[in-house]
């Protein structure tokens, strides 16, 4: 059986064991790469520092990086009485090396371990949900220009209110999303700062480099303070959930409004039969289930940031293991948003558009906006064209002209679908992606 890092001549409880490891092995499994590359980064500077020969140097990074080959290659596994991913590396470390393995925890503590082990992942999966989500507003955008010219009713109050486009409504959401990635950014830029040196929370005795393992790491800058790095555990968990709730939240409304168009009632969309499902008793349903249950997983990712919250808004500065907890949640939290991602950018490309929405004449008020506002432009006071439309409508005398013609920054003659486009790509090019990428390669050479 192998012994925990920390333990000395006393063997815990195995009940107790059981309860304070709970699901961390699970989650760590995915922390095991970003474990390997802060250890190369920490090891590389213990030996700049004197704290490790060259030779055992070229030694243990020789070893990392043979198992790092193994995690990418979905070999590695935490075995059942290792307490979790940091004692699994050494372990093996010091199954190959035998001492010169135990020489790699010199300067830390799995504090800024898991610290580190869990930015440099947060890191890599921001990357790929910020990828997927261009692609999401990509397809929106592209709709948008495909139908630009088709009309459907807006509505307020869920009432009829006036012309709008599909064009808008496509486009709306990609601008939408847009603003969600400079709420990503902040997160990205919060996320992307070095904690390793803190140690437990107060630094080290030994001459430790930090700058070093930054620039190594591909961070920003540090967290300059040990005990804020410290007290950054949960902070930047929430941070990132917040993000990835906004994303959420703008998709879940997309879901909705999918879920009401492709209904008989509005017939505004139509989603291919291979994308929906069938009724057990109802012959004729073709059920938009997957935009159902998207709905639902984003409406459960928006709880995320609450829950890392609530786990730990009554903390004081320093470590507690209630933080371990947060892993459980935040984790399993990106691989489910990609999911959603990648499916409604699927559907979204999949969409059949109605585009004779507003022959039905249950339409016909929709345009009575545009029918004052022509009449104004003719020079007629706006209240009172305003007025002499409501008679007629009141009189059953309004004839609808259908002829829209908005010609603003934004609106549905002038979409502005490049603007979006060039405000998309400005806030992806502000993440330092190429930085970090360049950084890691050079490690694993």
């Amino acid at each position: 059986m192998a012994a925990k890092i920390w333990e000395k001549n006393i063997q815990v409880d195995k009940k107790i064991e059981k309860y304070t490891v709970g699901r961390d092995r699970e989650m760590d499994a995915f922390l095991a790469a970003s474990d390997v590359l802060g250890s190369m980064a920490h090891i590389t500077m213990l030996e700049s520092v004197g704290l490790l020969q060259k030779d055992e140097l070229q030694t243990l990074l020789t070893a990392l990086k043979t198992i790092y080959r193994v995690i990418e290659e979905g070999r590695f596994t935490i075995e059942d009485d290792v307490e979790d991913v940091h004692s699994q590396v050494e372990l093996l470390l010091t199954r190959r090396l035998g001492d010169m393995g135990k020489k790699i925890h010199s300067g830390r503590s799995r504090n800024d371990q898991v610290l580190v082990d869990l930015k440099v992942f947060t890191r890599s999966e921001i990357q790929k949900i910020t990828n997927l989500t261009d692609q999401l507003i990509d397809v929106l955008l592209a709709q948008s220009d495909r139908y630009k010219h088709v009309l459907l009713p807006g509505y307020t109050h869920l009432q009829i209110a006036m012309p709008s486009s599909f064009g808008l409504w496509f486009a709306a959401y990609a601008e939408g999303l847009a603003d969600d990635l400079q709420l990503m950014q902040a997160a990205w830029k919060i996320t992307n700062r070095n904690p390793l040196g803190s140690a437990a929370g107060y630094g080290s005795s030994f001459p430790l480099n930090r700058q070093l393992t930054t620039d190594l790491l591909g961070f920003d800058t540090m967290n300059y303070n040990v005990v804020y790095a410290q007290m950054g555990r949960g902070k930047m968990e929430r941070t990132v959930a917040t993000a990835l709730a906004a994303i959420a939240s703008t998709v879940s409304r997309l879901a909705y409004d999918a879920c009401l168009y492709n209904s008989q009632n509005f017939g505004f969309i139509k989603l291919p039969d291979q994308f929906t499902t069938g009724s057990s008793i109802m012959p004729h349903k073709k059920n938009p289930d997957v935009f159902e249950l998207t709905r639902a997983k984003c409406n459960k990712l928006q709880a995320l940031p609450q829950q890392i919250t609530l786990i730990t808004n009554n903390l004081p500065s320093g470590y507690f293991r209630d933080l371990q907890l947060i892993k459980e949640v935040f984790i399993p939290a990106f691989a489910e948003l990609k999911d959603i991602l990648e499916i409604t950018t699927m559907m979204m490309g999949s969409i059949i558009v109605n585009e004779h929405i507003l022959n039905d004449p249950r339409y016909d008020y929709l345009f009575s906006v545009e029918t004052v506002n022509r009449l104004t432009l003719e020079g007629v006071p706006f209240r009172d064209a305003y007025k002499k439309v409501g008679l007629d409508i009141e009189a059953g005398n309004y004839k609808p002209d259908r002829s829209v013609n908005h010609t603003h920054e934004g609106s549905i003659g002038n979409l502005f679908n490049d603007k979006i486009r060039e405000y998309k790509n400005q806030i992806i090019n502000g993440f330092s992606f190429k930085k970090v990428e360049k950084a890691i390669s050079e490690m694993l050479k």
